[in-house]
């Protein structure tokens, strides 16, 4: 058998088991686990739980954590991000974990899996059949809790998320006067299936349909480099404004900060990722548009194709042929263009300035709402609900395939062909990656 791959300072390649047998396999999976338990060193069970490669390993680093370190905050943080293991018997094993043990800082993590107990525990209560996952999670709320009256229950949830709560409830004076407002009431929303150039789409992923949202203000052009930096003047080393959810030991500064293609004050800001930009928004005294937001905010009431109308402009547009001065014909010569492009000269001005194009603008007035930069939502691409995340111990590439991880992208950016710069169209990127292509603007209470 191959060694494990090495992704601890050797040792999970030190662990690796023998699986040329069954009984080969659960003899190494006893040692190892053996091992790990006489020597029951906090952080290298913490590495293990996320990191090795066999399930019956992590699993077993979970059990120690718990029987050994149930009252570190390590240990407790660690239980809680192994009930999301993609394998089911170490999320089951984290959940009995987080029971037996309170594990209350897991609360948060398996309500998200059953609901809130103080729903499940009322008499006639509507619940379909379950598995184990379902059976051993409301178990171990019922005892983190300590109570199955659901009267009491919704009681200490709220007292047990109540600043979690007050937080989130915080409104701060906005952070900036050029928005404008978008009024209640009804939209036209979803695709309108057409051929726009040599590319085409469909109505599956964005169905035509009428949509209706309470007031909202947002900004007039894509946040720029100029305003994000008084945010990161004003917030020094604090992470106040972080996502509960951020990694840690980051901060959030532009990874494009010093290539002149895109860091002029006056140009939106890229090279941030979802974090960044959430943190951001709640610094600014709102929060990142919903894709119905944004979508409403970029075509008005009417179901326009584009911001200014339903017919194709590239006057009015920030987007692949203005940016590479070139034809783009087909696919292929999209493809042959963008695989050109370098890290510090090609193209030479890919981007506008946020404040650029007045004729493209939308019917409320936002500008570059098509081209020039996608822009980020608060939307899951998979369920179009609020992205809520939960990867804070993971690395990329451990949640990069999971569907909670991916945010709705729109209106195309500089690289983009006329089809993705269309008022409906719906991109998606990884919440943690940074990208050129890519910045975000704000909305904010209509009462403001």
């Amino acid at each position: 058998m191959e060694p494990a791959e090495d992704l601890s300072g050797g040792d999970v390649g030190a662990l690796a088991v023998d699986g040329s047998s069954d009984e080969a396999y659960w003899r190494g999976i006893e040692r190892i686990t053996a091992e790990l338990d006489r020597s029951a060193d906090l952080d290298r069970l913490r590495d293990l739980s996320r990191r090795h490669p066999e399930w019956p390993v992590r699993a077993a680093c979970v059990r120690i954590l718990g029987d050994r370190f149930a009252d570190r905050p390590a240990a407790q943080e660690a239980i809680a991000a192994a009930t999301h293991d993609e394998v089911d018997w170490v999320a089951f094993t984290a959940i009995r974990v987080c029971g037996e043990q309170r594990v209350a800082l897991a609360a948060r993590d398996l309500i998200r899996i059953s609901g809130w107990p103080s729903n499940f525990t009322k008499p006639g209560y509507a619940r379909k059949p379950v598995g184990c996952g379902a059976a051993f999670t409301k178990r171990a709320l019922i005892s983190i809790f300590g109570s199955e009256d659901p009267d009491e229950l919704r009681a200490l949830e709220n007292e047990h998320f109540g600043e979690v709560l007050r937080r989130a409830a915080e409104v701060r004076p906005r952070a900036g006067d050029d928005v404008v407002l978008v009024p209640a009431g009804p939209f036209i929303a979803g695709a309108t299936v057409r051929e726009i150039g040599p590319f085409q789409m469909n109505d599956t992923d964005n169905p035509l349909r009428a949509a209706e949202l309470p007031a909202f203000l947002i900004d007039r052009t894509a946040v720029t480099n100029e305003r994000y930096a008084r945010f990161l003047q004003d917030i020094g080393d604090s992470t106040d404004f972080d996502h509960p959810d951020q990694p840690e030991h980051r901060d959030h500064r532009p990874v494009h900060w010093h290539d002149p293609r895109f860091n002029a004050p006056g140009m939106p800001v890229v090279g941030i990722d979802w974090y960044d930009a959430w943190a951001f928004a709640k610094w600014a005294g709102g929060r990142l548009p919903s894709e119905a937001e944004w979508e409403k905010a970029a075509r008005g009431t009417d179901g326009r194709v584009f911001p200014w109308g339903n017919d194709w402009d590239p006057a009015r547009a920030n987007y692949v042929e203005r940016a590479f001065e070139a034809e783009v014909h087909d696919l292929a010569d999209l493809e042959s263009l963008l695989v050109k492009v370098t890290a510090t000269d090609v193209p030479k001005r890919p981007v506008l300035p946020a404040d650029s194009l007045p004729e493209g603008a939308s019917p409320y007035g936002l500008l570059h709402m098509a081209g020039n930069v996608w822009e980020m939502t608060r939307t899951n691409f998979f369920t179009r609900a609020d992205l809520d995340p939960f990867f804070r111990h993971l690395r990329p590439v451990e949640f990069m395939n999971r569907r909670e991880a991916f945010y709705v992208l729109r209106g195309g950016t500089w690289t983009s062909p006329p089809v993705c710069l269309t008022t409906y169209y719906r991109g998606k990127d990884l919440l943690t990656d940074k990208h050129n292509e890519i910045g975000f603007r704000c909305v904010y209470p209509a009462e403001s």
